[in-house]
């Protein structure tokens, strides 16, 4: 059952988030929206750091970590930032993972694919600084998040390897907006505006194909990607986003960890300090990475 918090978050979302985006005209009128990060938990410590040209902040707490997770921060491609995105990368550090989290380029000054190049530059980063592919995670919320899935097709295409997993959170993974949910959820969803998505996305592509895997890995070769955690909201207009990229994803032989969380809005996580559902979800994504890091690191010792 969905906490009493959640339907106070609701009305707020509306007033404060949807509002804004059902009236906003242009990419600037847009971030307005987004200009208000969450208070982050305490006990982490930011460091500005750059990889591969790319800058950004490392995320860490006290202590050893179990492994590091690139996040991706959402924002439609067009907003949003580390510094944003700090009430995530923070619960992640406290949860014992050590964070790098990318300032790449947005939207639209920077166009389709340059947020791609960037995350795989850093990816590549990470391993050519040492960083074994079994001791890393890569993740990410809404266009974060197949932002992340986008950086693993690059990385296959490029014959890197995988990391130990994904953890993804609201994924818009179908920047065509072919999911049925953007209709049927229209109403429900607290945050997103359905007929404002295709401008966002066009915000990004600027005339690109959409169904490029890169854009949409939706329509993307699967096979051969980490073990997925997809956590999304059952209210959420990308509801379908998520649920047909679990589809997919197992129809290629991927292990997927799909939860549908009632009367959540999108990306709920970032919203630690109220939700205790979005506490919940990260002690679940950060106890699946280190699940499956520890697998990786236990494969790479017996030479598997």
């Amino acid at each position: 059952m969905a906490s009493w918090q959640s339907y106070i978050a609701d009305p707020i979302l509306r007033l404060q988030v949807k509002r804004k985006l059902a009236k906003a005209a242009s990419a600037d009128d847009a971030k307005a929206a987004f200009t208000h990060p969450l208070p982050a938990p305490r006990g982490a410590v930011f460091a500005p750091a750059e990889i591969r040209g790319v800058g950004g902040e490392w995320v860490t707490a006290g202590g050893a970590a179990a492994g590091t997770l690139l996040y991706l921060h959402g924002g439609g491609y067009f907003a949003c930032s580390a510094f944003t995105h700090r009430s995530i990368t923070a619960a992640y550090a406290i949860r014992g993972l050590r964070v790098f989290a990318p300032d790449y380029r947005l939207a639209p000054e920077h166009l389709f694919p340059a947020a791609v190049e960037d995350a795989l530059a850093v990816y590549r980063g990470l391993l050519e600084s040492g960083f074994a592919p079994e001791r890393l995670s890569i993740g990410g919320d809404s266009a974060g998040g197949g932002l992340a899935l986008a950086t693993l097709l690059g990385a296959k295409a490029a014959g890197l390897p995988m990391p130990a997993c994904a953890l993804l959170f609201s994924p818009w993974t179908d920047l065509a907006g072919t999911g049925a949910s953007l209709h049927t959820n229209r109403q429900r969803d607290a945050m997103l505006v359905s007929d404002k998505l295709h401008e966002g996305a066009g915000f990004y592509l600027n005339g690109a194909d959409a169904r490029n895997p890169l854009a949409s890995p939706l329509y993307g070769d699967l096979a051969g990607l980490p073990p997925l955690l997809i956590q999304v909201g059952d209210t959420e207009i990308l509801l379908d986003d998520s649920t047909r990229l679990a589809d997919a994803a197992r129809a290629a032989g991927v292990t997927v960890d799909l939860k549908i969380w009632e009367n959540m809005p999108h990306v709920w996580q970032v919203s630690q300090f109220f939700l205790p559902e979005a506490r919940q979800a990260l002690n679940e994504a950060a106890a699946f990475a280190k699940t499956c890091l520890a697998h990786g690191v236990a494969l790479a010792a017996a030479g598997g």
